[in-house]
């Protein structure tokens, strides 16, 4: 009987104990939880309660005082610090941005468009680029349009682009040919005389008055601009130069080239592509074979050949 009562006494003491170890954390919804911590992690933590039964908790629902009560042990602080919540006042202050004062490039002052470029060495550099395109493109219009190339030049240089312009809306000048009287050819068996008679020339001429000289062809002049000089054009103007034999009225022509290096003499035409022709020229006593691009082709003379 009194080893029964020692227990129960015991069993009793150990109870205060146990009552007296528990702590008390209060939480988020205002009510507080009495219990002993057992174990922690990562999500919670786990407690037992005076009534012997367990119950896991998690960080979140412990409000800052739990939280803070909690960081007292040194194994729970590294878990429940990142959920406790830094007053203001001992969070750190932010370093002051110090703002440098920098050199900085002065804007021009506003003025007009030809002002400005004037003023600046880019704007000079494009001026200059303009001025000595307004120069070749008049050296360019003087080949084309057959004008003198220091007169167009010269004008293009006093007005830059309007003097091109002027000269490339003017007509191209057209040079008649002259055409000439095509005397007799020598040996010909219808002309000759007998010594003591009147030639068979002088009694026509007496009979039915005097001869008219038998009448040239008319030259042809083809300038670049009036004409677009390409492989159709000299098939077609020209298609008789294309063998070694000319017949017909292209017998008694003579077909001249010119180009800003020179005039030629052609002879025949060998060969002829989309982009140059082949021309057999004369100059002086020999002949040679030159090939000439359509583009440098300004002007195509057919004249009649001189006695």
């Amino acid at each position: 009987m009194r080893r029964s009562f020692f227990n129960i006494f015991v069993l009793w003491l150990c109870g205060l104990v146990i009552t007296a170890r528990a702590d008390t954390f209060p939480l988020m919804d205002g009510t507080s939880l009495t219990g002993d911590i057992l174990t922690f992690n990562d999500n919670g933590i786990t407690f037992r309660l005076p009534d012997s039964t367990y119950t896991n908790i998690m960080w979140t629902k412990f409000s800052q005082d739990g939280l803070k009560q909690l960081a007292n042990n040194p194994k729970i602080r590294p878990l429940v610090e990142p959920f406790i919540e830094i007053p203001l006042s001992e969070r750190p202050q932010k370093p002051e941005v110090k703002i440098q004062e920098v050199t900085r490039l002065e804007r021009p002052p506003t003025q007009s468009l030809m002002g400005a470029l004037f003023s600046s060495s880019v704007g000079l550099f494009c001026l200059t680029l303009i001025y000595a395109a307004s120069i070749y493109s008049g050296y360019e219009i003087a080949v084309v349009r057959a004008r003198p190339k220091a007169l167009v030049m010269g004008v293009a240089a006093v007005l830059p682009i309007l003097g091109p312009i002027i000269f490339l809306a003017l007509p191209m000048p057209v040079e008649a040919v002259p055409q000439g009287e095509v005397a007799p050819a020598e040996g010909d068996p219808a002309i000759f005389a007998v010594p003591g008679q009147p030639g068979v020339l002088e009694e026509s001429q007496s009979a039915a008055g005097p001869v008219p000289a038998p009448s040239r062809p008319a030259g042809q002049v083809f300038q670049r601009g009036q004409f677009t000089f390409n492989r159709r054009f000299f098939e077609t103007k020209f298609s008789g130069y294309f063998g070694t034999v000319r017949h017909g009225a292209e017998k008694d022509m003579k077909l001249l080239v010119k180009t800003g290096g020179g005039q030629f003499t052609v002879e025949r035409i060998t060969r002829i592509s989309s982009t140059d022709v082949h021309l057999e020229v004369v100059q002086g006593v020999t002949r040679q074979e030159i090939m000439l691009p359509f583009a440098q082709i300004q002007e195509i003379q057919l004249q009649p050949k001189t006695a």
